[in-house]
């Protein structure tokens, strides 16, 4: 509209100008005083009317003019709008990167532009709630708001929010660690910046107060079989058991510490980079019983060589006082598609709570603002007459407290296991989708290996988990984009379906794992030099941080998951019967 305005500007003047002179000029030509009083009217007659044919024609043809230039204007603007829109996906594809593939109406529909808009405005809550969106606190609520107002607004679904109680954690005291190696005693320093402590408090431990020598033992690789466990010299029980970072997650440590009778767990961090040596913020199940602490690398592995030498006397002291406190409130979300078998549901999950660190933009605001878009785009495929109904529902789900140990996750499939109306019952779930962390910055398009799921797993499971694998890997193999297996041994919300024999799968762009140059070179290879990401740091270097913000997606990498994550809910929800292809042990219905 600004162009089309400076247009009319300057030419207006010139039209009234013209149309003045031109009147002027007819007053005062010569030959005019000459003639007869009658004809002087017959005369301006005829020269009015010249006078107004000309200023018709002459509007006609601005008016052409006009709407020829305001069509090239709103043409130009549409096109710069595109440009603008994609300048910084354009900016770091080569010629070698590969397209988007339109296979999928679903896929084709999602505008990464979209997308961001949800992931702007998680950003925009948690700098309006101090930095954080983690629950229990008013970024978490907003979230939550946002995310109910947002489908209610732009769907028809049936929209749930369900509130269940988690545990409330606060230290009363710093907490106090002393070790003591023949007889020499050292105290270490806590404190709330961990770059500069020693040790952490771990959330969810309970009280201790070992004022006497315990004596340690450290736990052989990473305390995650048995086998670690009873390799363990002297034996764990009775003991503070040193537990080094990796594997299996914290929570699966201390239950193996429960099981071997430990007093107490002194996890600490693996050092194989400058970003994993202080000591982190980690936390346990709801009823863990064990008291913990978290060690630096450097605290923890001075101590693991003092407990592996046998004729060292290594012991520790420590003080752990918690708070007794009320339990709060969180949220899960649920959103419901009308149409389909309630029987037969397609459940596509995704965590909305951050850490209390920073906004998690892409832990895990990347899912959830991806969940969104499919839930939305979905919403308005349906409503269009050519694009066909699944035979199935689908429920989106946001889940609460991930962070704090997949609490939402676990909460609903208890539920939904003691559950007896109609489409709310765990029998009545075909598969999972999980979806955590996809716009990592140094990303990986990872996708969950079905062959790695816990032993324990449910055999019925297995086969429909490892089609889901190969469902995704097919897609980038397709799509020309290189693609890894990443671990599905139950570190995201997945874990309580998989658990439950329902088939589970979905996609992971990487935490805080290195990226190693084979891996660089692979996808630099395929994409184009330069988009490979950089060797030798974490998938995501702010991975648990405050500058976990909207300025550490990578968009290249954000859009391409999201299309796959399109892909293989618009495969799923057109099978004939897909019941049939996730268990093919069990047949038809």
């Amino acid at each position: 509209m600004s162009t089309i305005a400076l247009f009319f500007i300057p030419l207006f003047p010139i039209i009234f100008h013209s149309i003045s002179a031109d009147e002027d000029e007819g007053i005062m030509l010569p030959h005019e005083s000459s003639i007869a009083n009658s004809g002087n009217s017959i005369l301006k007659t005829m020269k009015y009317a010249k006078l107004i044919i000309t200023i018709l024609g002459i509007s006609i043809l601005l008016g052409t003019v006009v709407v020829a230039l305001s069509i090239a204007t709103l043409v130009k603007v549409n096109q710069k709008g595109g440009e603008v829109l994609y300048n910084a996906e354009k900016s770091i594809i080569t010629s070698k990167a590969v397209q988007p593939s339109f296979e999928s109406t679903l896929a084709a529909s999602i505008r990464i532009d979209e997308v961001m808009t949800y992931l702007n405005e998680l950003q925009r809550i948690a700098t309006a709630s101090n930095g954080t969106r983690a629950v229990n606190t008013p970024g978490f609520n907003a979230t939550l708001d946002y995310i109910v107002n947002y489908l209610t607004a732009n769907t028809n679904y049936k929209v749930n929010k369900n509130y269940f109680d988690v545990r409330n954690f606060a230290l009363a005291t710093k907490p106090i660690l002393i070790s003591s190696i023949n007889g020499v005693k050292k105290s270490y320093n806590y404190s709330t910046d961990i770059s500069t402590a020693d040790f952490y408090h771990v959330k969810f431990s309970t009280s201790a107060n070992f004022s006497n020598n315990i004596q340690l033992t450290a736990i052989p690789n990473v305390g995650c079989t048995d086998d670690d466990w009873l390799k363990a010299l002297p034996s764990p029980e009775g003991r503070v058991a040193l537990l080094k970072r990796g594997m299996c997650t914290y929570r699966d440590k201390a239950k193996y510490a429960t099981k071997y009778k430990v007093a107490a767990i002194l996890f600490f961090n693996d050092g194989i980079s400058p970003d994993r040596v202080s000591p982190l913020e980690v936390n346990l199940a709801q009823d863990n019983a064990i008291p913990a602490l978290f060690l630096s690398f450097s605290v923890g592995q001075s101590l693991a060589n003092a407990a592996l030498n046998l004729s060292t006397n290594a012991n520790v002291q420590l003080t752990i006082d918690t708070k007794d406190l009320p339990n709060f409130p969180v949220g899960n979300i649920c959103a419901d598609t009308p149409t389909g078998d309630p029987t037969q549901t397609i459940v596509i999950g995704s965590h909305s709570d951050s850490k209390a660190a920073g906004a998690g933009i892409n832990d895990n605001g990347s899912g959830t603002a991806a969940n969104l878009a499919l839930a939305v785009t979905l919403a308005r495929l349906f409503r269009s007459p050519t694009y066909p109904r699944y035979k199935y529902r689908v429920r989106f789900c946001w889940w609460g407290a991930e962070e704090l140990g997949l609490l939402g996750s676990n909460y609903h499939a208890r539920e939904a296991k003691s559950a007896i109306v109609v489409g709310e019952r765990l029998s009545d779930y075909l598969v999972n989708l999980n979806y955590d962390m996809l716009g990592s910055s140094n990303y990986i398009f990872g996708i969950y290996d079905g062959r790695t799921a816990k032993n324990d797993t449910p055999p019925k499971a297995l086969p429909g988990s490892n089609q889901v694998t190969a469902l995704f890997r097919d897609w980038f193999i397709r799509n020309k984009l290189p693609w890894d297996y990443t671990d599905f041994s139950g570190r995201s919300d997945y874990a309580a379906f998989l658990a439950e024999g329902i088939v589970a799968g979905g996609l992971f762009s990487g935490a805080d794992d290195m990226k190693t140059q084979q891996e660089r070179d692979r996808y630099d290879k395929m994409l184009g030099q330069g988009l490979g990401g950089i060797s030798g740091i974490t998938h995501d270097p702010c991975y648990h941080k405050a500058c976990d913000s909207i300025q550490n997606i990578n968009l290249f990498g954000y859009e391409k998951m999201v299309q796959a994550a399109a892909y293989a809910l618009e495969f799923l929800g057109r099978q004939d019967d897909l019941k049939a292809w996730l268990y093919p042990a069990r047949g038809t219905h």
